[in-house]
């Protein structure tokens, strides 16, 4: 893929502004990340809603910061240039608000509960995407071809099942942020086509 920086200006800044986020967090200012992680009794009790954005800006090491940022680097200025930047903002910030709803209920017995990064808002947008190309091949471990739809319906369906369950994986919130992202992809309608958007090489090899 190759989307020119004008044509998805706002993704490839959001993507430097949580990479430096981030990393600032992890190596000069551990500070930095306590004050701005979802924390559910800060939240619910404290007021502090701010942390449902600033969470996803930063991450708990360099592996969860790669993870996130390589997904975002190949989907977030695709669906910028398809959709326009008013409706990619409105589908990252919207994810990342339906990760942290549907986190906040699912761990509303767990007033410690603490998470971060762009995961949710991530989800949304590789979502978005697969509403727009349903039958994009996109490479599962960057090797085994399959549709978009497909593996959207499968994303939510393993994110739902694993919900709940041990590990440190915030299934919740991949959940939330994809089903918004969905949805938003759904209602926008962009007005690109398949074909104008490989035409101006916007879609995943």
């Amino acid at each position: 893929m190759g989307v020119p920086v004008a044509d998805a200006p706002v993704a490839y800044a959001l993507l430097l502004i949580i990479s430096a986020c981030s990393l600032y967090g992890l190596f000069a200012d551990r500070s930095f990340v306590t004050s701005g992680m979802f924390d559910l009794s800060a939240v619910r009790r404290g007021g502090q809603w701010w942390r449902l954005l600033t969470s996803a800006f930063l991450h708990a090491d360099l592996t969860h910061l790669l993870v996130n940022s390589l997904t975002f680097y190949f989907f977030g200025p695709v669906v910028e240039a398809i959709y326009g930047t008013e409706s990619f903002l409105l589908i990252f910030f919207g994810s990342q608000l339906g990760a942290m709803a549907l986190t906040m209920y699912a761990k509303r017995a767990d007033a410690n509960y603490r998470s971060l990064g762009a995961s949710g808002a991530v989800s949304g947008v590789l979502l978005a995407f697969c509403i727009f190309a349903p039958f994009q091949y996109l490479y599962l471990f960057f090797a085994i071809p399959i549709p978009a739809i497909v593996f959207a319906a499968g994303y939510i369906g393993f994110s739902a099942f694993a919900m709940g369950g041990p590990g440190r994986i915030s299934h919740e919130a991949h959940l939330g942020g994809a089903i918004v992202g969905a949805a938003l992809g759904l209602l926008l309608k962009p007005d690109f086509t398949l074909q104008s958007a490989a035409a101006y090489d916007l879609l995943p090899m």
